[in-house]
């Protein structure tokens, strides 16, 4: 999945992939372990793409505190 797609998400479609996300990449490893796993490229693809996700969440995060000092800041 793309960044740009990530970040025209919403938040909570965001956190649902996320856990879609993790979830299969749960189901690879155990695929990876009992050696049925045909493309095992598709686990470095998940593991990509859950870090994507969360520097996603960690910048709107990061927006959101920074709004807030902002705006105490010109309050104060």
């Amino acid at each position: 999945m793309k960044p740009a797609e990530l970040r025209a998400m919403s938040d909570e479609h965001l956190t649902l992939t996320l856990k879609e996300t993790v979830k299969n990449l749960f189901h690879l490893r155990f695929q990876s372990a009992t050696e049925r796993l045909e493309t095992p490229s598709e686990i470095r693809k998940a593991r990509r793409d859950i870090a994507r996700i969360k520097t996603i969440q960690r910048e709107r995060e990061l927006a959101e505190q920074k709004k807030a000092v902002e705006g105490a800041m010109s309050n104060g």
